[in-house]
């Protein structure tokens, strides 16, 4: 009698592991570039090390343009955003100028853009950057390129840019996903 109540509650007991196991959520797949334009896929031989989402502002200021009298444009000035994970928790930093990335690690790169393709009308435009050599060990040791993918918001502002705004700055808010590769 003893060996069937030990049978019954080793056979209860992996039930209730199935059970707990079926609950668990599925894994998220890996990060595929197949959708996104040829310019901005990174070349074969490296693989996703690391997915992040880039929240925060981009920083324009109303310039004149150049050998253009009497012309003005908003210009790009630099980035400072969060870098989350996919549950939304920092783990790093994105700001520049120079454009860099940092992990809370203390590991940190900047990059030279390679590539770029429109996005959605209103939305910056898809990314990819070289990977300069990481400063710091850490997360971003080894990245070979970066990914700016699924972008919303982040274009010049709408307020016009005039003689009377010269030098003016403003912020735009924009997401972003930034993709991290290494050499696989």
């Amino acid at each position: 009698m003893t060996l069937r109540i030990v049978t019954a509650s080793v056979s209860l007991l992996a039930l209730g592991l199935l059970a707990a196991c079926s609950s668990l959520p599925p894994s998220a797949p890996a990060y595929s570039q197949t959708a996104l334009p040829a310019a901005v896929q990174v070349p074969a031989g490296n693989s996703v090390a690391l997915e992040t989402v880039g929240v925060g502002e981009i920083t324009y200021q109303c310039r004149a343009k150049k050998d253009a009298a009497g012309q003005f444009e908003w210009v790009f000035v630099g980035p400072a955003a969060s870098l989350n994970d996919r549950s939304g928790k920092q783990i790093g930093k994105y700001y520049g100028p120079p454009a860099t990335w940092e992990a809370l690690d203390g590991s940190k790169l900047t990059g030279a853009q390679v590539a770029v393709a429109p996005n959605a009308p209103g939305s910056i435009p898809l990314q990819l950057v070289k990977g300069n050599p990481a400063m710091g060990s850490g997360a971003m040791t080894g990245v070979t390129y970066i990914q700016r993918v699924d972008t919303k918001g982040g274009v010049a502002p709408a307020t016009p840019c005039a003689a009377g705004n010269v030098d003016a700055k403003e912020t735009v808010k924009y997401q972003a996903d930034y993709i991290f590769y290494k050499a696989s």
